[in-house]
């Protein structure tokens, strides 16, 4: 079982911008989810956990190691899958996972080769091994980045907003790669996309503002939201004095109407009904909450 352990981490950038303040966070083999709006810290805990700039305060160990003080550790186990990476315009899927691989330190030509056929195999990349990677489209590099960060056998993966700008069928199988992999390993998926965790993650954190502002097992966040969530279909002209009046948690628009949830312990007012609550509403009135 691996642990990875962050505690009071603190960043505070050159400008004075304090992107992390007192973040702490445990979590163990399996998809742990970092929820949060854009702005919120989560690349920076990222870039921070990565090894890729050191934190103002704090500790993080992996698996009882010191990390701060102790980097290449990390990065012995680390697959890491950032936010948007550049590739090289003229080299194959295949070309370019053999050179990260001898990045990564697999110096055994055979071994590259096996876990490499095996990694284009997983990500259904292996009938377009040869093309460029700069040709693939937005899920089939998303899949190049998956394959990349597995290179090795890395014991923590981390994943900055996957899934943003992909089709429903790419996230779908996106989705269905994650979860094959989490479950020997920590996989840590930051994201702006409730969906995301609500689909993948057996535990989770919510960030806003560089701190945690709530944690714990989805299922369990949503059950202390029971009896307080009301839902009305209202005309758009209609929604400003509805949030002037009430707690509005969210809005979709639904056949030319807009349809609303409201955070309540009581009923708001004739004509709305109560109904179950679901992780987008425990996001919003967290993040509402905290302002």
């Amino acid at each position: 079982m691996n642990t990875l352990k962050i505690e009071n981490l603190s960043k505070t950038y050159a400008n004075g911008v304090k992107a992390l303040n007192n973040v702490s966070l445990t979590m163990s083999n399996g998809m742990f989810g970092l929820l949060g709006p854009n702005g919120a810290g989560k690349s920076s805990l990222m870039r921070t956990l990565a090894t890729l700039q050191e934190p103002t305060n704090g500790i993080v160990t992996f698996n009882a190691i010191n990390i701060i003080e102790n980097p290449q550790e990390m990065r012995n186990h680390l697959g890491y899958l950032p936010q948007e990476f550049g590739v090289y315009p003229k080299i194959s899927a295949y070309e370019l996972l053999d050179h990260i691989a001898v990045l990564k330190g697999i110096q055994n030509k055979k071994d590259r080769k096996n876990q490499i056929i095996s990694l284009l195999q997983q990500t259904n990349l292996y009938q377009h091994r040869k093309k460029y990677v700069s040709t693939f489209s937005g899920g089939m590099r998303q899949r190049f980045g998956i394959a990349q960060a597995l290179l090795g056998a890395p014991k923590l993966i981390i994943v900055d907003e996957p899934t943003a700008g992909l089709d429903p069928e790419e996230r779908n199988r996106f989705h269905n790669l994650l979860s094959e992999i989490g479950e020997n390993v920590i996989v840590l998926l930051s994201t702006h996309i409730v969906e995301d965790v609500s689909d993948l993650c057996s535990n989770m954190a919510i960030m806003g503002e560089g701190q945690i502002i709530s944690q714990g097992i989805p299922s369990e966040l949503i059950k202390e939201l029971e009896g307080e969530i009301w839902q009305r279909t209202i005309k758009k002209r209609e929604l400003e004095a509805f949030k002037t009046a009430f707690n509005v948690l969210s809005t979709h628009l639904h056949s030319g109407e807009i349809r609303l949830r409201v955070l309540s312990e009581n009923k708001p007012e004739s004509g709305f009904e109560l109904v179950n609550p679901n992780l987008e509403d425990v996001y919003f009135s967290t993040l509402t909450t905290k302002k």
